[in-house]
């Protein structure tokens, strides 16, 4: 990957500058872009992980740790800290900073801890309306590390919580859990429920309150353009939300109730991506860009230092399982004919050479490890050259094999977005030979849930779902989107062995261990295809000259990770 030492070194720049006389002139706010939209202010949700709210609010909404560049969970003691405490079972004793308090002066403390692991544990559950199954109350995106806790030791109002996971259920990456944009406001949500203490709900599993609950964390956290009810909105980091708007964006500025290092830029504009970002770069509204490559539509970053980079999100096409796409034969033809070699070329590696190895090298053959580990080669060898693509022979062999005749395929992303619908074309045009007829379905309003809903038949999204920014080091993402389940197991995949991989490697990640296991999941999948993997997903990351403390992040948390401490001057 070019060019990712030079934005790293970005960090350095006018820092060393300054004692050598570096402009006075700081600028007292920095405009940011991001790549989806932004609204809600829960990233934790369904709609939050179809946004851009984990790369808008790490510093507003902080946790006990959040996601660094390198990919991997960096602890934030400015909220508190978290230790292991010797026993049988997994049991981690939080400590809350006694100062730490939201924006609207009410205290952090372990009711807010409580609600998290309510709406991330997937235990509390409903009637769905026809009354035929059980479904979850809370909307939340990922129930990984959360649902093995077995209860949270919480005395209402406390700055301490115990948290013991079930016996034999040591979730491997627990510092993962109750980290950056997790940790909602409790008090916003009894407030407005009308339950006067969530604790005693939550821990006396009173389904009548909790439902209550439920219902505004699902939703009452949406942030729509216009004037806000800013109560609802109270920040526990530096940053806190000003205003939101179609011209301005998302306006971040410093929470006065901040205890820990002032912001040293007292303003950030979080700017959506949209056919107007272009006009904003070249004006020099946006000092900040992390976006996906390629999306907007001849954008000239300018004279913003950075470039293209190969990311830990992964652009993949998720399949449904079910209904027109139920038959494996289905979509181990549109494997063949997807000419993934191809779009590697074409599509992987936009302005910057691939690397010898690891992240962004080639292909992407596996779901469930990333490029740059070590055991990637195993796991990954099980595709064993079976699905170059543009395969069409092979492609009509599978369908005529299996007595299927022509294949209609409905291809869903978010527009605008030139880069994936020429990436849509392109597989069509590869597999129209093989009897497979690709509809392009993206829209300005998709959502990754009409895949689970069989409005389309597959999309060409990140891991699990993901529109902009995502995946981490530990790869947890990519586990558990295929786990039976799993809220961004969008297409219904189900298989049980692969759930029995999934959970041992969450309580007992050893390399050592784990190839056996992966390399033989992995080959499932390529005989299932419930996803055609492509590459590394690139990521166009660059920021102003003279913006120093700026460190690119191609996982999860994007760029914003630090915007507390950036500092701009000219």
């Amino acid at each position: 990957m070019v060019k990712r030492s030079a934005i790293t070194l970005l960090a350095a720049g006018c820092v060393a500058a300054t004692v050598a006389g570096c402009s006075a002139d700081k600028v007292p706010s920095i405009g940011y872009a991001v790549d989806g939209p932004i609204t809600t202010y829960n990233a934790a949700s369904m709609e939050g992980a179809a946004s851009a709210a984990a790369q808008a609010f790490p510093r507003t909404l902080i946790g006990f740790s959040y996601m660094g560049p390198n990919g991997l969970p960096i602890e934030d003691t400015d909220l508190g800290t978290a230790n292991v405490v010797p026993g049988d079972a997994l049991t981690i004793q939080y400590r809350i900073n006694p100062k730490a308090v939201f924006s609207d002066g009410d205290p952090i403390s372990c009711d807010d801890m409580m609600l998290t692991w309510a709406a991330h544990s997937g235990i509390f559950s409903k009637r769905s309306p026809d009354g035929q199954v059980m479904i979850p109350m809370f909307d939340v995106a990922s129930t990984a590390g959360y649902q093995d806790i077995e209860r949270i030791e919480c005395q209402p109002g406390a700055k301490d919580a115990t948290v013991v996971f079930h016996q034999g259920r040591s979730y491997a990456n627990w510092k993962m859990l109750f980290g950056a944009t997790d940790i909602m406001p409790s008090h916003v949500a009894a407030r407005v429920a009308g339950v006067p203490d969530i604790v005693a709900a939550i821990q006396g599993g009173d389904n009548g309150s909790i439902q209550k609950i439920a219902d505004f964390w699902n939703t009452g956290w949406n942030l729509k353009p216009g004037k806000l009810d800013l109560s609802l909105f109270p920040a526990s980091g530096p940053y806190r939300i000003q205003s939101f708007s179609d011209e301005d964006g998302l306006v971040l500025v410093a929470n006065e109730r901040w205890w820990g290092n002032k912001p040293a830029t007292p303003r950030i504009l979080v700017i959506p991506r949209s056919d107007k970002l272009k006009d904003k770069v070249s004006s020099g509204v946006v000092e900040v860009v992390d976006i996906t490559a390629g999306s907007v539509d001849g954008l000239d970053v300018g004279k913003l230092k950075g470039g293209n980079v190969a990311s830990r999100n992964v652009d993949e096409l998720i399949l449904q399982t079910n209904g027109a796409m139920g038959r494996p034969e289905i979509r181990r033809a549109l494997a063949q004919c997807t000419p993934r070699t191809k779009l590697f070329d074409d599509f992987g590696h936009p302005g910057f050479k691939p690397a010898e190895t690891g992240l962004g090298a080639g292909v992407d053959n596996s779901r469930l490890v990333q490029a740059d580990s070590l055991i990637y080669p195993a796991v990954a060898g099980t595709e064993g050259g079976k699905f170059p693509g543009g395969d069409v022979k092979a492609a009509l062999a599978t369908l005529d094999g299996a007595q299927i005749k022509d294949v209609t395929i409905k291809i869903g992303y978010r527009t605008p977005d030139v880069r994936r619908a020429a990436i849509v074309k392109a597989i069509a045009d590869a597999c129209k030979p093989a009897r497979i007829n690709i509809v392009d379905a993206g829209s300005p309003d998709f959502k990754p849930w009409a895949l689970r809903d069989l409005k389309i038949d597959g999309m060409l999204t990140g891991i699990g779902g993901t529109l902009g920014a995502g995946g981490s080091a530990t790869g947890v993402e990519e586990l558990y989107s295929l786990r039976t389940g799993s809220p961004t197991n969008f297409g219904l995949y189900d298989n049980t062995k692969l759930n029995d991989v999934v959970d041992s490697l969450a309580t007992d990640p050893n390399s050592a261990l784990a190839v056996g296991p992966l390399t033989d999941a992995e080959g499932m999948l390529w005989g299932d295809v419930p996803t055609i993997p492509l590459f590394a997903q690139p990521r166009t990351i660059a920021f102003a000259d003279g913006l120093s403390n700026a460190i690119a992040n191609p996982g999860r948390g994007g760029s914003g990770w630090n915007m507390d401490r950036w500092v701009l001057e000219r």
